[in-house]
């Protein structure tokens, strides 16, 4: 009896041990944030960084910022699973920096899209198939509802239960419907948008602006939040983008 007890005693001592040993053997994730501009810049992209950065802290990711376009080679590249492009404008990459990202995203990475993404590297048409469409107006920024078409995704757990979503944003219009090409998530309520200048070519009827896609082992998601540096610290939005970067890592379904 007295052996039987010096083992629990012993059991009990050292099983925080081998807690803290499991929990420290949790694989990283390792995320690359990119937000180099060459035309307008987003007030938003330092907010946006720590967002993320906060994020790494309670998810477990590694997280490493960056607006030096050299640094997209492979040998860079190699260490990341995720690339987030945060509000980057028109033509960031060079022709020899756009094919090793390109050969890098086609070895099975994921990519995440935020906002601006969609107004970047317009002459490149696999970019534009990368990130599901290509920027061209919007209305004033101004509060507007989201409507919800799927849950079936992880970055829309933060929204089950809800049917809409009203917040400030500058909502997106693209030159080309996405729909056909993407897994739509979520479409913008164009009746709810009151402020136009009196120009209606933002318009599109069927209106995506959250989506997400898997193609050449690629799995690919864009969201329009991110214009504000308030959209960074709304707690539904900061969720969101949790869930697309843990799924386009490959750590959720």
């Amino acid at each position: 009896m007295k052996r039987f007890l010096l083992l629990i005693l012993a059991f009990i001592m050292l099983s925080p041990v081998f807690s803290q040993d499991k929990k420290s053997t949790v694989e990283k994730l390792n995320v690359l944030v990119f937000s180099k501009t060459a035309g307008f810049r987003h007030n938003s992209i330092s907010n946006g960084i720590k967002m993320i950065s906060d994020l790494g802290q309670e998810k477990a990711w590694n997280v490493t910022a960056t607006e030096d376009p050299s640094l997209f080679t492979m040998d860079f590249l190699v260490n990341f699973d995720v690339v987030v492009f945060l509000n980057p404008t028109l033509d960031v990459l060079t022709n020899k920096q756009q094919e090793a990202f390109k050969t890098f995203m086609e070895t099975g990475k994921g990519f995440v899209g935020i906002h601006a993404s969609a107004d970047c590297e317009y002459d490149w048409d696999w970019y534009g198939r990368l990130n599901g469409a290509f920027f061209r107006t919007h209305p004033p920024a101004q509060t507007g509802t989201v409507i919800f078409e799927d849950f079936n995704h992880p970055s829309m757990d933060v929204f089950k239960g809800m049917e809409t979503y009203t917040t400030v944003d500058e909502w997106y219009t693209f030159k080309a419907n996405p729909r056909e090409n993407v897994h739509v998530l979520a479409r913008l309520d164009e009746t709810s948008i009151k402020k136009s200048n009196n120009d209606n070519n933002w318009q599109m009827g069927d209106h995506p602006i959250i989506w997400y896609q898997e193609f050449d082992g690629i799995r690919s998601f864009y969201t329009v939040f991110g214009h504000t540096p308030e959209a960074f610290d709304d707690k539904n939005v900061r969720a969101h983008i949790a869930g697309a970067i843990e799924w386009a890592g490959k750590r959720v379904d």
